[in-house]
C-alpha cells in the first residue's frame, strides 16, 4: 500500500508541476521596461470638444479660424523625449545641446519618426507623435483649461524657456511650472514635431472629429507642423494656438518631439 500511495503522489506531484510549467509559459511577459518609465510619465487626457486655433487680428493666416473641433481620449508624455531615451533606443543622438535630461534636439522629422518605429519594436508599444489637433488640446489644459495664453500661465516666464530667458540653448525638461494637466514645457524650450503635415488652409476645411492631416511625400520637402515655439522664440510667438513647420528633412536645433499612445478600448 505505501508504494501505491508513494507513486500516486509522485503523479500528482509530476502532474501539478506540468500544469504549473504550462501556466508559467502561457503568462504575459513582464512589461518592458523602456515602456514602463515612458507609461509612467504620461498622462491620460480625456477627450471632448475645444475651440482650436484664433481669431485674433494679430494671428497669422494660418492659424485662423477659430473651430470647434472634437477629439477622442489619448495619453501623452508629462516631458519631450529626452536625450537619454532617444539614446537608449537608437544608441547616439546628434544633439546640439548635449545632456542626458535635456530634450532631444538637432534632428528632423524624419529621425523622429524612425525612433519611434524602433522604440516600438523593443517595446512591443504603439506610440506615436500627437496630431496638431490633440497637441493643442492639452497645450490648453484639456477639460481643465483655465484659457491660459501660454501652456499653463499667462506669465510666460512661470512655464517656459524662451527667448529672454533661455540663453539661446535647450534646458533639462521639467524645470518650469507644467499646465493644468500636469504636461511641462508645452511652451517653449524645443519645439514639437506633430504628424500632420503643414498646409496653411487646413483650418477652414479639416473635419470636426479627430482631424487630422498626415502625409509623406517620397521626395521629403513636404513641411510638417512644428508646435509650442521654443527657446529662440519671442513671447508673442509663443501662444498656444501659434503654429509653424519645417521641412520633413532638415534637422533643427531647436525641435525635439513628445510622444503619445492612443487609449486602448
Amino acid at each position: 500500500m505505501f508504494s501505491i500511495s508513494f507513486s500516486s503522489k509522485i503523479k500528482h506531484s509530476f502532474i501539478t508541476l506540468l500544469l504549473s510549467s504550462q501556466l508559467i509559459g502561457c503568462a504575459e511577459a513582464p512589461p518592458n521596461p523602456i515602456a514602463q518609465a515612458i507609461d509612467h510619465n504620461m498622462v491620460y487626457v480625456n477627450g471632448g470638444n475645444f475651440l482650436m486655433g484664433t481669431d485674433s487680428s494679430l494671428a497669422k493666416k494660418s492659424e485662423k479660424p477659430a473651430h470647434i473641433v472634437t477629439l477622442n481620449d489619448f495619453y501623452i508624455a508629462k516631458f519631450e523625449v529626452t536625450q537619454q531615451l532617444f539614446e537608449s533606443i537608437m544608441g547616439s543622438s546628434l544633439s546640439y545641446f548635449q545632456s542626458p535630461n535635456t530634450p532631444v534636439n538637432n534632428l528632423s522629422w524624419q529621425q523622429a519618426n524612425y525612433f519611434i518605429k524602433k522604440l516600438n519594436e523593443i517595446t512591443g508599444e504603439t506610440y506615436r507623435l500627437p496630431t496638431e489637433a490633440e497637441w493643442e488640446y492639452a497645450a490648453r489644459g484639456g477639460q481643465l483649461s483655465q484659457g491660459y495664453i501660454y501652456s499653463g500661465s499667462n506669465n510666460i516666464e512661470d512655464v517656459a524657456w524662451y527667448s529672454k530667458n533661455a540663453k539661446n540653448k535647450a534646458h533639462p525638461v521639467g524645470m518650469k511650472q507644467p499646465n493644468e494637466l500636469g504636461l511641462f514645457d508645452m511652451t517653449g524650450n524645443v519645439g514639437e514635431f506633430v504628424s500632420d503635415a503643414y498646409d496653411d488652409n487646413f483650418y477652414r476645411y479639416s473635419p470636426q472629429t479627430n482631424p487630422k492631416n498626415s502625409r509623406q511625400e517620397a521626395s521629403g520637402l513636404a513641411h510638417k507642423s512644428v508646435r509650442g515655439s521654443s527657446f529662440s522664440y519671442d513671447a508673442k510667438e509663443s501662444q498656444n494656438y501659434r503654429r509653424d513647420f519645417a521641412s520633413q528633412s532638415i534637422i533643427m536645433s531647436d525641435i525635439g518631439l513628445r510622444l503619445v499612445k492612443d487609449v486602448k478600448n
